[in-house]
């Protein structure tokens, strides 16, 4: 048989040929007349007579060029009898050796050079828009599988094989926005995830606020319509929270000193004779042995004493015998028994929650100011279900309460102390935040010699008291001789220069003074310093120890044409109040005890 081989046309730049390996070359002349269909591949259609319209402008030479070439093809295959057995190709133009026929009869006869064709298979040119749809469709069709780490759980009629895009999707966390207010009226809203605790919220109002993290920052939750409020604990989460307030009701963010207080003077807080055992009548639990007993689950630790106590549905009070245990409140309907027979339940710890009561006189005509409230969790507005309790003193409503918290969340609050102290010691000691010196607890030096020692001498203090205030007054003389450096007068320096501190709170009344004192703690040592009322030029200091507040009127004297402050008759002269409370910040001098804490008021 003999045909004219025909040269090859090859066409550079203008259109693309697919070019085959060699092994495909050489055995593409025993292809059939008819298989011209089957050597293109089946992704591409064949071409049409007819103009695309939405392919005008990017095949239509090329597809009259290609039409030519497949004429040429015919010709030459026309021409050409050669008796051959159709070879099937895969997509990416290489041979199906699985296919290819057996050794026999349909054996391929070996065929000389010059009887082999090279010819390359025309490839349609598509537009942009369908590579791009297409290249992304085999990207989505040739993700690898993913195997199932838990084929025992899918159905028989299911493939163990996860597809793509069967995975669930991460669902990220809800976010809520919470309203803070602080004790000045302004207010900030915070946006938070779900999960927050109080303490995280606390934590990230100290940063944007500014102030020192000293571990006494607080959430209140404020109810002013119920006349209640309680400082959250910092494991509690701030939305579940929000959940159980009603619309008035409202986030505090203050100081609290006295929070965690009673793991260092548990003996201030638990009188003796209000803590017993519950299994013995007359028994007592040893004051070192006190907070292990309320934080171990299996003992049996109560509190016992006289409570006023308002009836549910009524305005009226009535003094019982109550007593506080790991199941509930109880009190006695007989007298001081404790007998099972004799108790009645009066709230549960469970799904309770303790509050202080404000302004109770006014509101629910308690008898005295050191009301309590304990609220389920449930009441939001009404006032039917609350239980409402009132103590003789503000000692034994710190103790009834302090009590119910450690009963009801015993190990946490313990674990709640002791977090902020484990960070701090893990903490480098330049990282430590620097702390005010009213915060500290500071001591008396003796500077005199070549090295400082502490003074331990109460009656040497003092003497040092006196000196350390005589040479103040020295100084601050030879200062008004010199001339101050200050652009003021010294004299109008010293009036004002006070009103820069945060302990000092203005021109506030006795009552206010007191109301803040109890917010922030009554810790030994808290104090702030206001305008007096009774006399126009002069100031008082209020100052709580052992749980009762004092008041100090420190008074204006004169000495030499310069005007001094003092606490002690003029025994002890300061020029200005700064001056003042860092000295008694390091001596206690006629008051009960150091200025420890101050009352700080922040504004978010």
């Amino acid at each position: 048989m003999g045909c004219n081989i025909i040269p090859v046309i090859h066409l550079t730049n203008s259109l693309p040929l697919q070019r085959h390996r060699p092994r495909m070359q050489d055995n593409v002349d025993q292809t059939s007349a008819h298989g011209r269909r089957d050597l293109v591949e089946p992704g591409f259609q064949e071409p049409s007579n007819r103009i695309s319209l939405n392919h005008q402008d990017d095949d239509v030479d090329l597809e009259a060029l290609v039409n030519d070439m497949n004429s040429s093809f015919e010709s030459l295959y026309s021409t050409c009898s050669m008796q051959s057995e159709t070879t099937p190709l895969l997509q990416n133009g290489q041979l199906n050796r699985s296919q290819l026929p057996s050794s026999g009869s349909g054996a391929l006869q070996p065929m000389s050079p010059r009887q082999k064709v090279q010819r390359s298979q025309p490839v349609r040119i598509m537009a942009v828009r369908r590579l791009q749809e297409e290249e992304q469709q085999f990207r989505t069709s040739s993700l690898p599988a993913i195997p199932n780490p838990f084929p025992e759980l899918c159905s028989p009629a299911s493939s163990p094989v996860l597809a793509p895009g069967s995975l669930p999707q991460s669902q990220p966390a809800s976010k809520h926005d919470v309203k803070v207010f602080s004790e000045d009226g302004t207010s900030k809203v915070v946006e938070i995830l779900a999960d927050m605790t109080a303490r995280d919220l606390c934590q990230l109002l100290v940063y944007k606020s500014h102030c020192v993290d000293d571990n006494s920052w607080t959430l209140v939750e404020h109810h002013p319509h119920l006349g209640l409020e309680r400082c959250l604990e910092d494991h509690e989460l701030i939305v579940q929270v929000e959940s159980t307030m009603g619309s008035e009701s409202k986030f505090l963010f203050r100081k609290n000193y006295a929070k965690y207080e009673f793991f260092k003077n548990p003996m201030n807080f638990f009188p003796e004779q209000m803590v017993a055992w519950c299994q013995q009548t007359n028994g007592s639990i040893p004051q070192s042995q006190l907070l292990q007993n309320f934080l171990n689950s299996s003992s049996c630790p109560e509190i016992q004493g006289f409570l006023h106590v308002k009836e549910l549905g009524r305005k009226s009070w009535k003094k019982l015998y109550v007593c506080l245990r790991r199941s509930g409140l109880y009190c006695s309907t007989k007298g001081t028994s404790k007998e099972p027979r004799h108790l009645q339940l009066l709230a549960d710890l469970e799904d309770s929650n303790i509050f202080s009561l404000i302004a109770g006189k006014k509101l629910y005509s308690a008898p005295a100011e050191y009301g309590f409230c304990i609220k389920p969790n449930r009441v939001r507005n009404e006032t039917k279900e609350l239980r409402l309790l009132c103590a003789e003193d503000e000692q034994s409503r710190t103790c009834w309460m302090t009590a119910f918290r450690l009963l009801k969340y015993g190990m946490l609050l313990y674990q709640n102390y002791r977090i902020p102290q484990q960070r701090k010691a893990m903490l480098p000691h330049f990282s430590t935040p620097v702390r005010s010196v009213s915060e500290n607890s500071l001591v008396a030096m003796d500077f005199s010699g070549q090295i400082g020692r502490v003074i331990e001498n109460p009656a040497e203090a003092q003497s040092a008291a006196l000196e350390e205030g005589h040479a103040w007054r020295k100084r601050s003389t030879r200062m008004n001789i010199l001339g101050s450096q200050s652009p003021l007068h010294p004299s109008t320096l010293s009036t004002v220069i006070h009103r820069t501190q945060h302990w000092f709170h203005g021109r506030i009344s006795r009552e206010e003074s007191h109301r803040i004192i109890k917010q922030q703690g009554l810790v030994d040592g808290l104090f702030l310093l206001r305008d007096s009322q009774s006399n126009p030029k002069a100031f008082v200091l209020t100052l709580c120890h052992h749980q009762k507040i004092k008041h100090f009127q420190i008074l204006p004297c004169e000495d030499d044409g310069q005007i001094f402050f003092s606490l002690d008759d003029g025994n002890t002269k300061f020029s200005d109040l700064i001056q003042l409370v860092e000295f008694y910040q390091l001596n206690k001098g006629v008051l009960p005890c150091k200025l420890k804490h101050h009352c700080i008021r922040v504004a978010l």
